[in-house]
């Protein structure tokens, strides 16, 4: 397995706290999302390798491990308890492995546990964790904004997850005991859902905040009146006051997205206002505009 350094994936150093992982991962994930860069081959791949970084560092025990034991650091607990177990047998035969070869080369020592039998037959007697499975699930918006349930298939075995509402793009979560079966009876390794949410045509999600476009025409715009727009969570009527100017922003509070897991909390929606200049004007209307220039 080749050795990533998932702190130059996410270009940050090995004293970075678990904010500045955070706001890294954002800003990477957000840049890298293959939906915003489809003409670039190799998108796809930095996104699932900076999430990979993303589900390690802010995991503070995986940050240790990792720390610790590089690109073994998976396999951390197994190569503990076989030191133990080679430190109370040492004074009664063979294990042939040295101290030095453990810490010289930690993939070797891995390979010939799971490889098979060592040469001193114990790879039986010891219990060995499962391997962890990732997994993408592709969400558009409107799935993201409501909590609901989903049935996965991973390696034939039917998964019924809840997905909470406020799901962010990019975001991995855990469902312990759902990647690969352990060894000699150890424990299942843990299943990684990482959440790609789609592009919506109408509306942009920044963190828990949405932004949209709302058409108005001139009259209304000039002379103020009532509009009808859509939002996640249905229609709203809203108040155009007179003389509204093309791009003016107004905001609806809590019309947002859900806060992840904080129930009945909600992000704002901000709305710009276009203006569409009429066209295929009749004579009698060419010639009031042109009366109104004259005032």
């Amino acid at each position: 397995m080749t050795f990533i350094d998932y702190y130059k994936v996410l270009g940050i150093e090995k004293t970075a706290t678990p904010a500045d992982i955070k706001n890294a991962y954002r800003k990477l994930a957000r840049k890298y999302h293959p939906d915003l860069n489809p003409n670039d081959k190799d998108a796809k791949a930095n996104f699932q390798q900076i999430n990979e970084a993303n589900a390690v560092l802010s995991d503070p025990e995986k940050r240790k491990k990792y720390d610790q034991y590089g690109k073994d650091w998976q396999h951390a607990d197994e190569f503990e308890k076989a030191k133990q177990t080679q430190g109370q047998t040492s004074g009664q035969r063979s294990t042939g492995y040295s101290e030095t070869q453990f810490e010289g080369n930690f993939s070797d020592f891995f390979e010939s546990m799971f490889g098979g039998a060592t040469s001193t037959g114990r790879s039986g007697q010891v219990k060995y964790r499962g391997e962890d499975y990732n997994a993408e699930l592709h969400l558009n918006l409107i799935d993201a904004y409501n909590s609901h349930k989903q049935t996965l298939t991973v390696n034939g075995e039917n998964i019924r997850i809840t997905i909470p509402a406020g799901i962010e793009n990019g975001q991995t979560i855990k469902i312990a005991g759902h990647g690969g079966q352990g060894i000699n009876g150890g424990p299942n390794g843990d299943l990684y859902i990482t959440f790609l949410i789609a592009n919506d045509p109408k509306f942009k999600r920044l963190d828990n905040n949405l932004y949209t476009k709302v058409d108005l025409d001139l009259y209304t715009a000039v002379l103020g009146g009532e509009i009808t727009i859509d939002t996640l969570n249905g229609k709203v009527k809203l108040n155009v006051k007179p003389e509204t100017q093309n791009g003016s922003k107004i905001k609806l509070k809590n019309k947002g997205f859900p806060v992840y897991k904080n129930e009945g909390q909600f992000g704002d929606l901000y709305i710009t206002y276009v203006i569409k200049i009429p066209t295929n004007l009749t004579d009698k209307q060419r010639t009031l505009f042109i009366e109104l220039s004259k005032l």
